[in-house]
């Protein structure tokens, strides 16, 4: 039985209040109607739950609208601790692939240019230039195809993020001002294991299998004129999203520390607990250790480290995007960074908590920044506007720019939805979707998509995921993010 649903209440428009109970130190808020909850399946509103117990954990465990199961928190959590007051960090809030994110970047073609560019070498151009970037940009399981790095060099981008990947012209300076962080956490490369380092070594640029992807699409309708104005786009133009994190590195600095702090718990009367903290947890997979001690420090130091290598990636692949377009165009193709978000990251953040200040660490795990026109944190460019939302779809539907608030954070500590979010598991789309046909069916709307595996067809295909509609429809309902621009797929390289 689901205990939450027995607690769960209405808590304004689109937004589940689940009343805390048992252990939870604090109430849930699901971003969700009763048709949306009525949806799930898994356990991760039962996750969500688990995690309003931390310690230190301060105002409300959060579920975005794109929840589903995850490793210890739910995929779509957002979750702050209080650091000066008993509060941990857990890798389970951040995930595997640290930083995975999204970054958007704005084509100067509009959709008659790429009629053109069909045009000219085949009666189907879009497969041209899709073959070109599926070549160009490495995808799938393997962590080599991508730019090899001397030592050096990686740890320069432990270290500094895009900012030393654009030094050995792996990226522009001027990309950096257009990334969230300008694209740099405060890392430290001997936080990171050898190991791990060579699991980066040769994988800068690529994306990756599983939902990270390379588009290319175009804008298909502009909802809020003056907030793509200040994002530079524009309605029948080209974008490129780019979806990938920190790859093999980022995964095993996230599998040593998780094993580390799991070791250091022990299954005691139906719970799991750490005695050297005295930290009592429901689920393993939440291990946690307070912020400010030795394994809590150790961690975050190699999070942020593997966050900078995130950084990088998205920045190389977006150089091989500027030269394939240049090489199939013939000439220099503008492509500017409209903006890079992360998705999976914890931060130290100041937040007002029901009137009072927290120095916080705020864990986002599928989980967007959604920061308004105030913040301090953003450029002048948003200022009156919010921080640019970017919200991927599936393969096969629009995805979206959305905006933070014009003024003021919103109550989630300035977070939003971060995709569709599955609606089914991976093994479950393997045993009932066909991904051959999909990609048929996706191919005679328009779509070409580009796969290393037909096994990524059936697991990525449309019916896997949420509808991405009614996601929007919620975040914007609860008031999070409001809706920009929708952006129609047109090439998809998946891994």
């Amino acid at each position: 039985m689901q205990d939450w649903k027995r607690f769960l209440e209405d808590d304004g428009r689109s937004v589940k209040r689940i009343r805390k109970q048992g252990k939870m130190k604090v109430d849930a808020l699901v971003v969700a109607d009763e048709n949306h909850i009525a949806k799930s399946n898994d356990r991760s509103l039962e996750q969500l739950t688990n995690t309003a117990s931390l310690p230190g954990i301060v105002g409300e465990a959060w579920g975005m609208a794109d929840f589903h199961q995850g490793y210890g928190f739910p995929i779509g959590g957002v979750v702050a601790t209080d650091v000066e007051d008993e509060g941990v960090i857990s890798p389970g809030g951040v995930g595997f692939d640290i930083n995975c994110g999204v970054r958007l970047c704005s084509i100067d073609l509009s959709l008659d240019d790429l009629g053109s560019l069909i045009g000219k070498k085949s009666g189907r151009g879009s497969e041209e230039i899709g073959h070109r970037l599926a070549g160009r940009v490495p995808s799938g399981e393997t962590g080599k195809g991508g730019h090899r790095l001397s030592s050096t060099e990686l740890d320069e981008i432990l270290s500094e993020g895009a900012k030393a990947a654009a030094e050995i012209g792996l990226g522009y300076y001027e990309d950096l001002a257009s990334m969230e962080m300008n694209g740099q956490l405060e890392g430290d490369s001997g936080s990171v294991s050898e190991i791990a380092k060579r699991r980066g070594m040769s994988a800068l640029g690529s994306i990756g299998r599983g939902n990270h992807f390379l588009e290319i699409q175009v804008i298909d309708e502009v909802f809020d004129e003056y907030a793509a104005k200040s994002f530079g786009i524009e309605e029948g133009y080209l974008t490129a999203m780019i979806h990938t994190g920190s790859r093999g590195l980022g995964y095993q600095v996230c599998s040593e520390h998780v094993k580390l702090l799991e070791g250091k718990y022990k299954r005691t009367d139906g719970t799991w607990r750490a005695e050297e903290w005295k930290i009592e947890l429901a689920d393993i997979q939440l291990a946690s250790a307070p912020f400010f001690s030795k394994d809590g420090q150790s961690y975050f130091e190699a999070m942020k480290a593997a966050g900078n290598y995130a950084f990088a990636n998205r920045s190389t692949v977006t150089q091989q995007l500027r030269n394939a377009l240049k090489d199939h165009m013939g000439s220099e193709v503008d492509l500017e960074v409209v903006y890079d978000v992360c998705h999976n990251i914890a931060r130290l953040e100041d937040h007002d908590v029901h009137g009072k200040s927290c120095s916080c660490c705020v864990h986002r795990k599928g989980a967007t920044r959604a920061f308004d026109g105030d913040s301090p944190s953003l450029s002048g460019r948003f200022s009156g506007v919010g921080q640019p939302v970017l919200v991927p779809g599936d393969m096969g539907t629009s995805s979206y720019v959305l905006a933070g608030p014009k003024s003021g954070s919103n109550r989630a500590f300035g977070s939003s939805c971060h995709g569709a979010g599955r609606a089914l598991s991976r093994r479950d789309a393997r045993s009932n979707i066909d991904g051959v046909a999909v990609k048929k069916e996706l191919e005679k709307n328009g779509t070409y998509i580009y796969e290393t595996t037909e096994r990524c067809l059936s697991e990525e295909a449309p019916d896997a995921y949420k509808d991405i509609d009614e996601v929007i429809r919620l975040t914007d309902e609860a008031g999070l993010a409001r809706p920009v621009a929708r952006l129609k797929p047109l090439i998809v390289i998946k891994g």
